[in-house]
């Protein structure tokens, strides 16, 4: 038999359970998993928003100052990077590259006067001291200004050179007692001197130009780059105020909002300013680099290899018969620097294309003149071969021809590169007053959609 319980003073039947009361809302979570769930209780509400006209519109102006914004900085940063690029080609990137092109002619030609010095009979002339240590001096100044700002491989070329440019110079003045005391030894010190310029010395300052060149190089690059990110967040800015105006009139019935058509106005502005700026820019700075660096990167490689060739001659007339060497390394040398001199005829005109000529023709006098000097060395008329190579009072002479070229290329090399810095500095005025101009006329693009979506969301109220 079974019992039910029953409470006291009730009707009989059991007691039911209590009522079990309901769950929170699961909106109304609290701590970190709160937090969570704020982003997606935003973009609810914007979504709850938007089904009404005046929260679209609201989210719409909202997108669309964000948008413009956006435009706005990243234009203004991209000009002022160009500006600041193009800048930089002019007061830095170029002036290095000058700097360790002089170094390596400066080098080349100490190491030619040296070997000339030990080819004059008797005392050293003042003049070829002079021009020496005005060699040597010239390349330790230089090459402290290509070290201010240099890293990574650039350094170590400069390291090389600077560890390596005294032990040169002790040798060459070793060689230099040694030859006024009448030792022929002097001859043996001078050649190792020389060795240590061209197996050491010569390559670093080589390796060292082709690598400001190269920096100059990627720096024109990027100044004459397209800013495509740019140009796209420009023309989808200018896309979606079309697609709002396109909206608003079907909602509204009416043709024109003034305050967005006042903020497309600006942006296309912005878009014609930026698009024409950018262009000359480009063009300036491109006409720079084909009209200016260039030419000047062929003809100094022309100068360079000119200058080896001239301390090759002079150093197998100090060698005495045992330098074959060093006029092998002439005949490598005379179609290569010649090549590049016809080269860079085509390359410029006006006064610089006078000097190449100039150039041209100096070359070939010197390279006709050292036939006829080889022939007698080889004869062994040794000292009518010194005479003809180093004797500037002879009608046909290596030296005076050589001199002429070298002066020649300097002018046009001079030439180049103020092309250079006329040119890139001509693309970089084009710039001026564009990067507060795409800031103001963003600014201007703002307020005009915040009062043209304003206008419009009065009418709801």
């Amino acid at each position: 038999m079974t019992t039910a319980v029953v409470r006291p003073g009730a009707p009989n039947g059991p007691v039911p359970a209590p009522p079990v009361p309901p769950l929170p809302p699961e909106s109304s979570r609290s701590g970190f998993a709160g937090l969570l769930d704020l982003p997606a209780a935003a973009v609810r509400g914007v979504i709850r928003s938007a089904r009404t006209t005046p929260g679209l519109l609201t989210v719409i102006a909202v997108g669309l100052v964000v948008l413009t914004l956006l435009t706005g900085l990243i234009g203004t940063i991209m000009v002022q990077q160009k500006t600041s690029t193009t800048e930089n080609l002019i007061s830095h990137r170029e002036p290095l590259a000058a700097a360790s092109q002089e170094v390596y002619r400066s080098l080349s030609d100490a190491d030619a006067t040296a070997a000339i010095a030990f080819l004059i009979t008797g005392p050293e002339p003042s003049e070829l001291r002079d021009r020496y240590n005005q060699d040597i001096a010239t390349a330790g100044s230089v090459l402290a200004r290509a070290a201010s700002d240099t890293t990574g491989a650039a350094a170590d070329k400069i390291n090389i050179i600077s560890q390596q440019l005294p032990s040169y110079t002790g040798l060459v003045e070793r060689a230099r007692a040694e030859n006024d005391l009448g030792y022929p030894v002097g001859a043996a010190y001078l050649q190792e001197a020389s060795n240590v310029m061209r197996s050491v010395i010569l390559p670093a300052a080589g390796d060292l130009y082709k690598i400001d060149v190269a920096q100059l190089e990627a720096q024109q690059s990027d100044a004459v780059g397209f800013p495509w990110f740019t140009s796209v967040l420009l023309l989808g800015s200018l896309a979606a105020l079309v697609v709002t105006q396109i909206f608003l009139t079907r909602r509204t019935n009416r043709l024109l909002n003034v305050g967005l058509v006042v903020s497309t106005g600006a942006m296309v502005l912005v878009l014609l300013w930026e698009a024409a700026a950018l262009i000359v820019q480009s063009l300036l700075v491109g006409s720079g680099q084909n009209d200016g660096s260039h030419p000047v990167d062929v003809l100094v490689n022309a100068r360079a290899q000119a200058v080896q060739a001239r301390a090759d001659e002079t150093m197998t007339l100090v060698a005495r018969g045992g330098g074959p060497d060093y006029e092998t390394n002439f005949q490598q040398l005379a179609p290569m620097f010649t090549g590049l001199l016809v080269a860079a005829k085509d390359l410029v005109g006006g006064e610089a294309g006078d000097q190449v000529r100039t150039a041209i023709d100096n070359a070939d006098k010197w390279l006709a003149t050292h036939k006829d000097l080889r022939g007698k060395d080889d004869s062994g008329d040794y000292v009518g071969a010194v005479k003809e190579a180093v004797d500037p009072s002879l009608p046909n002479n290596a030296e005076t021809f050589f001199a002429n070229l070298d002066t020649a290329l300097g002018k046009a090399i001079d030439d180049g590169r103020q092309t250079f810095v006329d040119k890139t500095n001509a693309g970089e005025n084009a710039l001026i007053l564009l990067a507060p101009g795409v800031t103001a006329l963003a600014v201007i693009a703002v307020g005009g959609v915040t009062i043209g979506i304003r206008d419009r969301l009065r009418e709801y109220r």
